[in-house]
Formats: structure tokens, C-alpha cells, sequence
């Protein structure tokens, strides 16, 4: 029953996805356990054994994944064995987000490389927007509802809180949290506790 219920709720949704895709995509592989629709202009590229989406987890069955590398520049890249839950959202506007090897992501995660809108009112609405590259180093842990912006660096090994915003770079082996995300303490090496 588990593999007629997989495969009419969510591989043909799957299938659905990569049909709507239209997002160049350059090497690796993606397991896609939940859709993930790639769209843009841009391209991605994409390391091995990527896995997206976890059956024992929230909006399994009716959510999806969203990479948009919105323009023509645009360019998101993701390294080797990362892992996320669902519902992760990455829009690249203009520039370059990266996502290095070993990162495990949380649960309806957003990564945005721009604001999208000027902060005037006069050119609110023109659709001229400023982006920054994002770079999120090697074995980091995002925690779920985690929102990072524009311009923001991640060290190697840290790991950002559950709700969290991160709207200035966190350095490496460090655990953030909150709104605005700001060091919490050091992370320690195990072996010597």
C-alpha cells in the first residue's frame, strides 16, 4: 500500500514538476523524495547525492521545493550530499547563491540573494532591484524557518536556530539565532568535552 500511496500522491507530482521545470541544470544528481520545481532564466549546478525533501516530515505530500535562478546571470549552486527537508524556496535575482558540500537544511527554509523592490516609494514599483551573493560554507545546519538575505555568509560547521533571520554574515563554527540572527556561543569540538 506504502508503494501505491507513494507513487500516486507523490512520484507522479514529481514527474508533474520536473515536466513544469525549466531551469538549466549542469551535472550531480538530485534525489527528489518531494517536487521541486527549477525555473529561471540562470542555471544550477548541482553536486551528487543532493537529496530534497523527507517523507517523515510536514507538507510531505502537499508542498514542493522551489530554485529559481531568475536571470540571465543568475546562477545557484549546490555542492555534494546536501540535504533539506520540504518546502525549501531559493530565488537567485541577479547573482550567485551557494550552497557548499554537507549542509543539512530544515524544514520550509528561504534563501534570497535580493530585496526585489527599491526601499523608496517613488521606485518601489520600477523593478529595479540590488542583489548580493549568499554563500553558505561547508557542514552547516540551517534550522527549519530559517530565513537567509542578501549578502550573507555562513561559516564552515555552523548552525543557525530554528525561526531565525539572517540578515548579516555568521562566522564559522559559531550557533546563531534570532531576529536578527547573532552568535549565540562557540561550537566546541566533542572530543574534548
Amino acid at each position: 500500500m506504502d508503494v501505491l500511496k507513494h507513487f500516486f500522491f507523490q512520484k507522479l507530482k514529481i514527474w508533474k514538476y520536473d515536466l513544469l521545470s525549466d531551469l538549466k541544470k549542469i551535472g550531480g544528481n538530485v534525489i527528489k523524495k518531494q517536487p521541486v520545481l527549477f525555473t529561471g532564466m540562470g542555471k544550477a549546478i548541482i553536486g551528487t547525492d543532493v537529496v530534497i525533501g523527507t517523507h517523515h516530515s510536514p507538507f510531505f505530500f502537499s508542498g514542493y521545493s522551489y530554485i529559481e535562478a531568475r536571470q540571465k546571470g543568475s546562477l545557484v549552486e549546490i555542492g555534494d550530499r546536501v540535504w533539506t527537508n520540504n518546502n525549501l524556496a531559493i530565488i537567485c535575482n541577479g547573482s550567485t547563491i551557494t550552497i557548499k558540500n554537507d549542509t543539512l537544511i530544515g524544514l520550509n527554509v528561504e534563501i534570497m540573494d535580493s530585496d526585489f523592490h527599491n526601499i523608496s516609494p517613488l521606485t518601489r514599483r520600477s523593478g529595479e532591484s540590488h542583489s548580493a551573493s549568499v554563500l553558505i560554507e561547508s557542514n552547516v545546519w540551517i534550522g527549519s524557518n530559517v530565513i537567509i538575505l542578501k549578502g550573507v555568509t555562513i561559516g564552515k560547521n555552523s548552525v543557525i536556530a530554528n525561526g531565525s533571520i539572517v540578515s548579516k554574515s555568521i562566522l564559522e563554527n559559531v550557533v546563531a539565532g534570532g531576529v536578527p540572527a547573532r552568535i549565540i556561543k562557540a561550537i566546541e569540538d566533542e572530543k574534548n568535552n
